[in-house]
Parts: structure tokens; sequence; C-alpha cells
């Protein structure tokens, strides 16, 4: 693919994101406050570091914003004359924010440049291992853009564009969702310690039954509820441990979980 990006911080989640589209990009440059950290994540990718962020701006046609949220502002006041400049000059960069909490609308004021094409994306840690998701918002982005990021993401999973009101619900759900799922992954590891079952074989059971499940769901399209009701034969093991659950409001517990981070996303 003819298109180039910079990523402007080395930590996890940008350095996954890069490795992902170093499948379909090959021009790429990456920047940290922490040079040597760039430096090994450049090594790992096999492409350029740059020495600061006004050069990652001039250089790239995506500008990933891979920092920490309360370093954003800083970030984008250093490189806003960069991208007012590109406007100006018809070679416009599209930016690319995974900043968790940071509204296209504060992105859009810190910068104070009205034409600018600004993308939200908000990634979960699966993408560490090519099967996360990654949410997608923008503003001022022209389709063949939204088209190229999709392509260039898609190797670190799922990718889809939505609303931006709907970030909050996507983090509490996507984002934070992996967290629990481990804590279950764990409880049915235990709850299989306890019955007799050696830990290490407890461990992958439950995470292969946790990973087949979830292909179930999505290779047959049916309704968790139908899957669920075929696997739960009367009188049995599995009608009887659904049972438990509901007497613990299992779903109920798992349903708060998930407006507990959502309320918090909203109230960052």
């Amino acid at each position: 693919m003819n298109k180039s990006i910079a990523c402007i911080g080395s930590g996890n989640m940008g350095t996954a994101l890069m490795k992902a589209a170093a499948k379909t990009i090959k021009t790429m440059y990456l920047t940290d406050s922490d040079a040597e950290k760039a430096e090994a994540a450049a090594k790992e990718l096999g492409v350029r570091t740059v020495t600061s962020n006004v050069e990652a701006a001039e250089l790239a046609d995506f500008i990933f914003i891979a920092v920490k949220p309360n370093v954003v502002r800083k970030v984008l006041e250093e490189i806003a004359p960069v991208l007012k400049k590109r406007i100006e000059k018809g070679m416009p960069a599209c930016l690319v924010s995974m900043a968790a909490g940071i509204s296209i609308d504060a992105i859009n004021t810190m910068l104070n440049i009205s034409e600018q094409a600004i993308v939200r994306i908000m990634p979960n840690t699966p993408v560490l291992v090519s099967e996360g998701v990654v949410a997608l918002a923008s503003f001022n982005a022209k389709e063949e853009d939204i088209k190229t990021l999709t392509a260039i993401l898609s190797a670190a999973g799922i990718v889809d564009c939505v609303d931006e009101s709907y970030i909050d619900a996507v983090t509490a759900l996507s984002g934070s969702g992996p967290a629990f799922v481990y804590m279950f992954v764990e409880a049915l590891a235990d709850g299989a310690v306890e019955a007799g079952l050696p830990r290490d074989k407890a461990l992958k059971y439950a995470a292969q039954t946790v990973l087949g499940s979830a292909a179930m769901i999505k290779e047959t399209a049916l309704h968790p509820g139908e899957l669920k009701d075929r696997v739960a034969s009367p009188g049995g093991t599995t009608i009887a441990g659904i049972a438990a659950l509901e007497k613990a409001a299992f779903r109920g517990t798992v349903m708060s979980a998930v407006k507990a981070a959502f309320d918090k996303s909203k109230n960052f």
C-alpha cells in the first residue's frame, strides 16, 4: 500500500497496532519521548525512527497519537503548525487518536484547525494477538482515508466504524471486557481445580472453551441463548451449573460491570 504512517508514542498499544499495520504499510516512522523505547520498537518492526514529533507530522499520511491522555495537548500543540501548513499546501494528513477519554471536539479545540481530518479509535488489548476490536469514529476524514485505515488496522482484528456517541459503550464492552473474560476463565479453571483437575489442564481447557464458544457465536450467527440451550440437556450437568449461576445473579452482575465501566468512561 502506497501510504505512510507515523506513530507518536511507542507504548504497548501503539506498537501492537503498528505491528499489524506493518503487514500492509512499508513506510512507517516511530517517535517517543524515550528514544531507546522508540528504537527498540522500530527494530522489532523493521521501520525507521524520527527525532521529533514535528518530523513525524511532516512525513506521514496518517499520524497516530499513541501517548497518554495527559500528554495529548502538548503533542497536538506541537504539531498543529505542521498540520496547518500541510492543509494549505494541499497535502493534508489524517490524525488518528487512540487517547482514552479525549473526544474529537476536544482534539479539534486543541488543534484549532477546522479543516483537519480527525479519526478517533478505541482498540482493545487482544490486538496484540491480532484478535482485537478497533472501533473507529471520524470527523472531516475522506471516505478513501477511512477505507485505507480499515484495511491497515484489519490485521489487528475487526474494525468497525461507529458514531462517536458510542465510544464510551465500546470502551466498557470491548475495552474493559477482556479483563472480565480473564476473570471468568480464571474462575472456570478454579472450579475445575476444586473438582480435581490439575491446574495446567484446567487453565488450558478453560481458555479453549471460551475461545471455542466465541467462535461458535461468530461462525454460526446463532443467538448465544440458543447455543446455550443446545448444551443444556434436561436434568443434566449444564442446567445444574446454569441454575447456580442464576442464583448468584451472573448475568445481572456482568451487565452491572459493563455499566460501571461505561459510567467511568463517560466521567473521565
